[in-house]
Parts: C-alpha cells; structure tokens; sequence
C-alpha cells in the first residue's frame, strides 16, 4: 500500500510543473455509476494523505465542487474533460496523462467523461486533517452538469 501510494506521489510530483487543472471527487451531485475507493490513506504532521481510485462512467460527471487541499491525479483509462466556474474547458486529461487541481472555493469546477468509455482515475488527497474529500458547489451557471 504504501509503495502504490509513493510510486503515485512521485509521479505526481514530477507532474506538477507540466499541468494545472482537473480532478475528481464527488460533489453536487455525481452523475450515477461513480464511485470512489480508498485505497490507502495516512497521516502525518496534520496532513491526511489519501490515495483514492475514481470511476466516471460514459456520460457522467463529478458534480461541481472544490477541495481544502491540492489534489494529484492519474488517468488510468478514458479522456477527462475539466471546466472551471467560468463554464470554460481547462483542460482534457487522456490515460496516462497528471493533473493537478489546486486548493480553495475560488477553484470550482467539474470533471466530465465525454467519451465511450469509463474514465478511472488514481486520485492523491493532500488535506487538512479532517477535511471532506471534496465541498460541495453549486453549478456556476453552466447549461450542463
């Protein structure tokens, strides 16, 4: 576990300077068939780390919503469409592409599977101790969910 959750962490890392956008984590509301599973988490020095696998079916989305903390994320399988509140596309994540979605309200956004097939994603949490996975947000104003 903690070897999966380090292998992400430094792929991650080395991704950070390459992308700024989307992610994945359930919000207001996730369209239905997505799911999420822990599958490693720990914490230290006030920090929950949690290493989490996502799946967006064809046609669904997150929901509209922000994290208390950075978030790190792998596509495994699919094409991730990312809008933020401005109803723009940030970005569109292919399998074996990172992304990164930074921290706090103004950081709105919603991740889309746009495709035919499910996107899976490997997500890395880095929140404060307690913090939800995700908070809810309302749809910005968009003419889609």
């Amino acid at each position: 576990m903690r070897r999966n959750l380090s292998r992400l962490a430094m792929a991650v890392t080395a991704a950070v300077g390459l992308s700024l956008c989307s992610g994945t984590a359930f919000a207001t509301p996730p369209g239905p068939g997505v799911t999420g599973t822990i599958i490693a988490q720990t914490t230290k020095g006030g920090t929950d780390y949690i290493l989490r696998r996502i799946t967006v079916p064809p046609g669904q989305s997150t929901g509209w919503h922000y994290h208390d903390g950075p978030l790190y994320a792998s596509v495994r399988q699919g094409t991730l469409s990312h809008f933020d509140a401005s109803c723009a596309s940030d970005g569109v994540h292919r399998a074996g592409s990172h992304l990164t979605e930074p921290p706090g309200e103004d950081h709105v956004h919603i991740g889309r599977n746009l495709g035919r097939t499910p996107v899976v994603l490997d997500v890395l949490y880095v929140l404060p101790h307690g913090a939800p996975l995700s908070e809810d947000a309302p749809n910005p104003g968009c003419d889609f969910q």
